[in-house]
């Protein structure tokens, strides 16, 4: 099945390009106006000139507060930022905090241990879908990428799997994708994310840290995002209904997005 087609990066990290995707009734996702990745924080435009070419004209921030202050964006030449930050209302949850549980075996124990890591993850999805907060960060998001001038758009969270996986399924269930196309592309990052947090993963297993948190936290798992739809579905019936009442995503930009996405095969 077609997924997200990766970008030769340097200094970025799990950037993937969304189009090309199948979007059902012979139609795919246009290349080159929607991109997903890790976060921006060591992007060097003079090393990386494949990713200065793609000519991004915005970044959608969706970390916390924290996390920009911690290792700010740097952006495109030409770019502007957006921050959308999903998790703002609730800052602690695990997604936000991998790369510090990775760098503290007996804190990520306490937190994640005796089996509560993969637990904690799908609750937080959940919370994506549920909290108000995240429903106006990825409302807002949505509506930026509907925006003909803010594209080509790339949209991040630290890793780009957990908040940037949500964001991803959203706009291919908006173009018409199926649920299984979305859970292609949800598990789709494992390569690239796993490479990126391999040292950090290595040093965290010498130090003893348990392998079972390392890969409930480094892996996108099908739970995590079945989690997500479950709540969608429990609480409003569907994805229109998430749009419509969670969302309050106008349709005149959800028809626009969805006609500016969808290419004939």
């Amino acid at each position: 099945m077609q997924t997200a087609r990766a970008v030769p990066a340097a200094t970025v990290v799990n950037l993937r390009d969304l189009g090309g995707i199948a979007l059902g009734r012979d139609h795919r996702l246009r290349q080159g106006i929607l991109l997903r990745s890790g976060q921006l924080s060591d992007f060097d435009a003079e090393h990386d000139l494949a990713v200065a070419a793609l000519g991004i004209r915005t970044v959608v921030d969706l970390r916390t507060a924290d996390e920009r202050q911690w290792a700010p964006d740097r952006l495109p030449p030409g770019a502007r930022l957006f921050v959308a930050d999903v998790l703002g209302d609730n800052p602690g949850v695990a997604p936000a905090r991998i790369r510090a549980l990775l760098n503290d075996p007996d804190g990520a124990a306490a937190l994640l241990g005796a089996g509560r890591a993969e637990e904690l993850f799908a609750q937080t999805y959940r919370k994506m879908v549920l909290s108000p907060g995240a429903a106006a960060a990825y409302r807002a998001f949505l509506d930026t990428a509907a925006d003909p001038r803010a594209r080509p758009l790339l949209f991040h969270c630290a890793t780009g799997k957990d908040r940037t996986g949500w964001a991803t399924a959203l706009l291919l269930m908006t173009a018409g994708a199926s649920r299984d196309v979305v859970r292609a592309e949800f598990l789709a990052v494992n390569l690239a994310v796993r490479a990126a947090f391999g040292p950090a993963v290595r040093d965290f297993l010498d130090a003893g840290g348990d392998p079972d948190i390392a890969s409930a936290v480094v892996e996108a798992r099908p739970r995590y995002l079945e989690a997500a739809l479950d709540a969608m579905d429990e609480r409003w019936g569907g994805f229109d209904g998430y749009l419509d009442k969670a969302l309050r995503l106008p349709r005149a930009v959800a028809d626009r997005l969805r006609a500016d996405l969808a290419v004939p095969d």
